[in-house]
């Protein structure tokens, strides 16, 4: 069982390498002694009860990371934006916070079709967007680190648990939304 101490500790190595592999690609000229990433969830609307947690977890992250002196001696600056629960926000969000806040990075998104309507956001502007969450599979972009379980890692094994155990009907539920769809199709 994770305790929080230990879940915020492995949060804050997780941001600090997503900030490190982010940080690689600037210039070594670059004087400022910061570096800007987004944290782009819902804070309103139906997902802001999931998604204002992992926000707060980013944070903290960034806060325990720039009390240990930073990264590669900069202190990080989170750019907070809300997604609103809604898609369309969610690109629009990674659009201003790639062009016009000039983060090196966004933490964000849970919902697929959050992820997939920021997907071509982050190619176009050749952004990286790192989505903490569990996904359906079957997608894969350089622009996207997927961090989540997927239905081979974590369905699939329990439907062959379920089979050596001599079950013969297995019912998958879910919502009717973009992972259980995928997942059942799977």
């Amino acid at each position: 069982m994770l305790t929080r101490a230990s879940s915020a500790r492995r949060a804050a190595v997780a941001v600090a390498a997503a900030i490190l592999f982010s940080t690689t690609a600037l210039p070594t000229s670059a004087a400022s002694d910061t570096v800007k990433v987004g944290v782009l969830q819902s804070l309103t609307g139906t997902m802001a009860i999931s998604e204002v947690t992992v926000k707060n977890a980013e944070l903290l992250a960034i806060d325990q990371i720039n009390a240990s002196g930073g990264v590669l001696g900069k202190q990080i600056v989170p750019v907070v934006e809300d997604g609103a629960s809604d898609p369309a926000m969610f690109a629009q969000k990674a659009q201003k916070l790639i062009q016009q806040d000039d983060v090196v990075t966004v933490f964000g998104g849970w919902t697929s079709a959050s992820r997939k309507a920021m997907l071509p956001v982050f190619e176009r502007f050749h952004g990286l967007l790192w989505y903490p969450v569990q996904f359906e599979g079957n997608e894969c972009s350089p622009n996207i680190m997927y961090s989540g379980a997927q239905p081979n890692q974590q369905i699939l094994p329990a439907l062959q648990w379920a089979e050596e155990k001599g079950y013969k009907s297995i019912f998958l539920l879910g919502s009717d939304y973009v992972f259980p769809r995928t997942a059942n199709l799977i």
